[in-house]
């Protein structure tokens, strides 16, 4: 019996992002934003920040609150402390990440621990399904130690965060959204290959050289997004390479977004801001 062949995902779109400020005055890419929420169901935002000034990140990300969604934070170097109003404070270091699921409402704050120096990672908000947007706030800091890794035979390193890739299981699994978020590093020469279902949205973002996928290159600081069309990826590296591969299951659901809340109707809106303005949110 022959084997279905598979059949290899191509590049929809390439993305650049757009160059903003966020916080206190932190300079920063916004590589998914609003208008590609639906097109990148379940991922609502992805920003890239990287940057040898201190003055493009030492104000950080004073106290603001969440609400209806999941942040996850990945530092590839630099120092930041995480502190809650639900008790929760860390420090993320070089290699580590940061999962926080906002749920019902919490306040936070992100402030650089250095002067001087590189800070460079990402921050991703990844959406939660209708019947947990008002769970319990959960956080969790993981050291660059703790996240799992494995070393293919094409000549990549990877990082999994979230989902499995080859046999390796990340370090958070999600049975709504089946996020798989991989730090790929590869080697001049380096081919990444990965079975994933044509109904799962995917980007990868380009962040060190530069990649082909479908012989298509894509520039470093620019964002892939992948067609639906197969059920499977691959990325080569002729000169190497370093990317962040992000994707998962849509939710399908309606998304109403006011800033920092996002819920599925107006009316859960208005009360994300009269919770938050009460002093209700996090307390």
């Amino acid at each position: 019996m022959n084997e279905t062949p598979i059949r290899l995902r191509g590049v929809e779109a390439q993305v650049d992002g757009v160059q903003t400020r966020d916080g206190a005055g932190v300079r920063l890419t916004r590589v998914l934003g609003a208008s590609l929420q639906r097109r990148l169901d379940p991922f609502l935002m992805l920003d890239a920040f990287a940057s040898d000034d201190p003055d493009d990140y030492i104000a950080g990300f004073p106290d603001h609150p969440h609400r209806g969604f999941e942040t996850i934070t990945y530092m590839v170097e630099g120092r930041m402390l995480h502190r809650d109003s639900a008790g929760h404070e860390g420090l993320l270091e070089a290699g580590g990440m940061q999962w926080m699921t906002a749920g019902r409402g919490v306040v936070h704050s992100e402030i650089p621990q250095q002067e001087s120096g590189r800070m460079e990672g990402f921050q991703l908000w990844l959406n939660l399904p209708a019947d947990a947007k008002m769970c319990a706030p959960w956080y969790r800091d993981f050291s660059a130690a703790e996240l799992p890794r494995l070393r293919t035979a094409h000549g990549v390193d990877a990082v999994v965060l979230a989902g499995r890739c080859g046999d390796v299981a990340g370090a958070i699994t999600r049975d709504a959204t089946a996020p798989l978020i991989v730090d790929l590093h590869l080697d001049a020469g380096g081919r990444f290959e990965q079975p994933l279902p044509g109904a799962h949205n995917a980007l990868l973002y380009v962040y060190r050289g530069e990649v082909e996928i479908g012989g298509q290159r894509v520039a470093q600081r620019t964002m892939a997004v992948f067609d639906n069309d197969g059920d499977a990826l691959r990325i080569d590296a002729p000169q190497g390479a370093r990317a962040l591969l992000v994707a998962g299951r849509p939710l399908r659901e309606p998304i109403a977004q006011y800033g920092p809340f996002v819920m599925n109707t107006e009316q859960q809106i208005y009360q994300a801001v009269n919770d938050f303005r009460a002093g209700r949110l996090g307390g």
